[in-house]
């Protein structure tokens, strides 16, 4: 029991910092203002872990490479912690398992990121509908913009369906191919002892 509440509790913390991690990177890709509470916020929580390893790794084409490098760090070592804690048999110890642990973890982020998404456009809908012109908006609008381009055509009448169909393509890309892909990695794991 106590092992479980001590998974749980790494899991949701390593989980919380990664998405800020990914939020504080998707809100300088979306040039959010650096003054907005939102980006204040991400910033302040997360720049103990990311000016340092701002000194090793250099932007990319002007993207802060060293948040997202931080993210997939901090997912690769709550993945391995997790794998270790857990009553199932991992074996650390062959080149492969680092292999599928490294691909684990980059599937976690970008389940991550698919998260952080499907939050912003349910927050984004509910802000429409309750206060359409608070701050928040333009940040949220900045961030779903793009994926909900293709979409733009499934307005009927003042009501817009883009929001709700990428939601459940994003549902079913996460529940299904993704969620195999990690039972493949894991299964991969366990099979190389």
């Amino acid at each position: 029991m106590l092992l479980d509440m001590l998974r749980f509790l790494l899991g949701t913390v390593s989980h919380f910092f990664a998405l800020i991690l990914l939020l504080r990177f998707y809100l300088q890709v979306a040039r959010a203002p650096f003054k907005h509470p939102l980006a204040q916020f991400t910033v302040t929580l997360t720049n103990f872990a990311v000016i340092p390893i701002r000194r090793l790794v250099p932007s990319v084409r002007g993207y802060d490479s060293a948040t997202l490098l931080l993210a997939w760090l901090v997912t690769l070592v709550s993945t391995l912690v997790l794998l270790w804690l857990s009553p199932f048999p991992y074996n650390f110890a062959a080149p492969q398992s680092w292999l599928a642990l490294a691909l684990l973890a980059t599937l976690k982020v970008f389940v991550l990121s698919l998260y952080l998404l499907m939050g912003a456009l349910v927050v984004q809908a509910i802000l429409s509908w309750v206060n359409p012109y608070n701050p928040l908006a333009p940040i949220l609008d900045s961030l779903t913009r793009p994926y909900l381009r293709p979409f733009e055509r499934l307005r009927i009448g003042a009501v817009d369906l883009g929001p709700l169909v990428l939601l459940l393509i994003l549902q079913m890309l996460v529940g299904i191919p993704l969620a195999r892909l990690e039972w493949l990695l894991l299964s991969q794991m366990q099979m190389l002892m």
